[in-house]
């Protein structure tokens, strides 16, 4: 089976980089995936990518050697099977509140006896090879995102379910949940102490810990602070910026 480089990354003590795909389509993909990225994410979420779109968005990534990861829009334990059945290596889950909610992702994405997927990896298969069912488990990624003061409560507990492999935090709606701004990039000390416990709770239990970013800057710094995971940017914040930057032409 083709071997998960951000697990290589992580066990040579490196952070890996991740770019996050918010809008649909093969070619963006594709071309971002070019650039280097450890990993890249595709959001169908709060991103406007059906499932189509992501199959579509996983064989573009898949011309080059960064890793796909695809975050589920909620913890219904089928649409995680999907997304690992057509290629993902992967799986995010958002708005973990409890170790109960967490075993019951982390048991979609293993096949038995750790867990409960069905088998049918049909292009995960041609992607990863034909011994993927017996070593999927050991290869394939359970992620869960910590977002609420619920789920920050329970982290130990969270992050001490068999099977999972990272604790992600959303630091927007965390904040919100902490009755704190929404802001991406949190220098509020009430969230970044949240940050902090949401990451010493997976350095407790083995497991790794990311955070997403949203500038290059504040990615450095969490790299720096010990978080094995950190999305740099995504597309919408590239075209934001690109426009931005564009719109200071003068004729």
């Amino acid at each position: 089976m083709r071997a998960n480089r951000l697990k290589g990354i992580w066990d040579e003590g490196r952070c890996a980089s991740n770019y996050w795909c918010a809008l649909p389509g093969a070619l963006g993909a594709e071309i971002a995936a070019h650039q280097g990225w450890d990993s890249i994410l595709i959001d169908m979420q709060h991103g406007q990518i059906g499932y189509e779109a992501m199959c579509a968005m996983l064989v573009a990534v898949s011309t080059t050697d960064t890793v796909p990861l695809v975050r589920i829009p909620w913890n219904e334990p089928g649409t995680a099977m999907r997304a690992l059945d057509a290629g993902a290596y992967g799986v995010m889950c958002p708005s973990i509140e409890s170790a109960e909610e967490c075993r019951r992702f982390v048991g979609a994405c293993r096949y038995p006896p750790l867990g409960y997927r069905s088998v049918g990896p049909r292009r995960a298969m041609l992607y990863a090879g034909q011994d993927y069912v017996a070593k999927a488990n050991s290869t394939l990624l359970a992620i869960v995102q910590i977002e609420t003061r619920r789920g920050l409560e329970n982290i130990d507990a969270i992050a001490a379910v068999e099977g999972l492999d990272m604790v992600f935090v959303g630091p927007s709606d965390l904040g919100l949940s902490l009755g704190r701004a929404v802001q991406a990039d949190q220098t509020d000390p009430v969230v970044v102490a949240a940050l902090d416990a949401v990451q010493a709770g997976a350095r407790r239990a083995g497991v790794r810990a990311g955070i997403f970013c949203k500038s290059l800057e504040y990615a450095k710094a969490m790299a720096r602070k010990g978080f094995d995971l950190v999305t740099v940017t995504s597309d919408e914040g590239l075209l934001t910026a690109g426009a931005a930057l564009a719109r200071q032409f003068s004729a």
